[in-house]
């Protein structure tokens, strides 16, 4: 049936965390927010994901200062926020108190459309934060978006991928994502799930297509989603569009134009706007933060399943240990890692385990001699349930016996807040329940945001101001 395809674009979230490791200033958005916001977007996405981590380690910027300087531009578009489920915007598991006040003070300082994945696709592990968005987006109309992490394995087949969505939709979920965050998902079989999706989900449910170009089949992927009947899809402007980022917006704006799927978008609108990431898009590779090589096709990552970051994240690390002539090895034992994990689908935090332990494997000579207590907990259950069985050879090794969880990890865990704030208090860097928040988060990397704040407001430790870094 013919209709309007919506579109979310990335520019201010994903399309600068995959091709410039979550480098853009909130500075450098600025000038062109209020064009944005006259374009026509379902919404923008601009907050979550890695932006939160980046905004303090590296930027001096405070993630919901930044998230209340969108919403005071964007007054028309929804902002749009990644939410990693139990792990909300860090890497481990939070108790329920502290989801809950996440995702409430995520609406009130502006976000609309959530969309809340979790890496293992284990629904325990985003039940709350579901509960959470339906209680407290209720106020402001906000939607929630449950995301399917598309891989492809012998368990990851099209019945298992439906019946994971209508457990979604049974949980409340607005919106159905299908995030193909390493751009695994092939045009004819991004078709068929699109298909089998719009005859089982409620019409009303809408489907959400997230995928990228890192393969190079990211435009046709969404071609073939849009002809099956999907109702909106992820694009990022050109500047930072492509490559490891989402297929470019302007090309699809144009080749629906006039069609039965017309997007209504102005493409002339575009241009000046995508005139000044280019200039931001300059700024970043001139400081280092973009590396060319993520806008190439690479059609290894289809063996490899090694998404945009991910692979970023293996070549820093290799860098580090000076290892770089090392990636061949580490990109072919990924797949290795990941099936003796039990095949979990490689986004975040299971994307950096799965790579971390492929690069301890290469480094060391010898698999599993070194192993991270990530990789352990991973084994142990304490991420959540594996699509398949563990390696019980790998299990044995690393484990050494130790106990293994069935049940929901959050379970283990007493309400964090109280406890967590008064940390804050007492070391005096309150000044806002987010701060105890951003705390909770990364803890270390807050604590030294703060010193550098409470510098900067207090005019003191000229040193630390013209560093931009608080030593630890």
């Amino acid at each position: 049936m013919a209709k309007k395809v919506m579109i979310m674009d990335t520019i201010l979230r994903d399309a600068h965390q995959s091709h410039a490791a979550t480098r853009m200033r909130t500075e450098q958005m600025i000038p062109v927010l209020e064009q944005l916001d006259e374009i026509g977007y379902y919404s923008l996405e601009g907050w979550g994901g890695a932006t939160f981590d980046s905004c303090m380690r590296y930027l001096n910027e405070d993630p919901w200062e930044r998230l209340r300087t969108l919403r005071k531009y964007l007054k028309k578009t929804p902002i749009q926020m990644l939410l990693r489920g139990q792990n909300l915007l860090g890497y481990r598991n939070y108790a329920d108190d502290l989801v809950e006040r996440v995702v409430d003070k995520s609406f009130e300082n502006g976000v609309r459309v959530v969309r809340v994945f979790d890496a293992l696709n284990d629904p325990r592990n985003i039940e709350s934060s579901m509960k959470a968005i339906k209680k407290y987006g209720e106020k402001y109309g906000g939607v929630c978006e449950a995301a399917i992490s598309y891989t492809t394995s012998p368990v990851h087949t099209l019945e298992y991928f439906v019946k994971l969505a209508k457990t979604y939709e049974s949980m409340g979920a607005d919106n159905i994502c299908i995030k193909d965050m390493a751009n695994l998902l092939l045009p004819f079989d991004a078709f068929e799930l699109v298909s089998a999706l719009k005859k089982e989900l409620d019409p009303k449910t809408k489907i959400h297509m997230h995928t990228h170009n890192t393969t190079g089949t990211g435009d046709m992927v969404n071609l073939m989603a849009i002809r099956a009947g999907v109702d909106i899809v992820d694009t990022a402007l050109s500047p930072l569009g492509n490559g490891t980022s989402q297929p470019a917006t302007e090309p699809l704006v144009a080749t629906l134009k006039g069609t039965e799927f017309d997007t209504g978008i102005d493409l002339e609108k575009l241009i000046p706007i995508a005139n000044h990431f280019k200039k931001v898009a300059k700024e970043l590779e001139d400081e280092g933060s973009l590396n060319p090589k993520v806008r190439q096709v690479d059609v290894n990552t289809l063996i490899y399943q090694v998404p945009g970051g991910m692979l970023s994240n293996l070549m820093n690390q290799l860098k580090k240990a000076g290892k770089e002539d090392k990636l061949s090895e580490v990109l072919a034992e990924v797949p290795n890692v990941r099936a003796d994990c039990g095949y979990p689908p490689l986004v975040t935090p299971s994307s950096q385990i799965v790579g971390t332990q492929a690069v301890l494997n290469v480094i060391s000579g010898e698999r599993y001699k070194m192993v991270s207590n990530e990789t352990k907990d991973l084994f142990a259950g304490k991420y959540g349930q594996l699509p398949m069985p563990v390696n019980e050879e790998v299990a044995e090794k690393i484990l050494k016996g130790a106990k293994r969880i069935t049940y929901r990890p959050a379970d283990d865990l007493e309400p964090e807040y109280a406890k967590l704030k008064a940390e804050v208090v007492e070391k005096g860097y309150y000044t806002q329940e987010e701060d105890v928040l951003s705390y909770a988060s990364f803890p270390e990397v807050a604590e030294n945001f703060f010193k550098w704040r409470k510098a900067k407001n207090e005019g003191v430790d000229s040193d630390l101001l013209k560093t931009g870094v608080y030593p630890v």
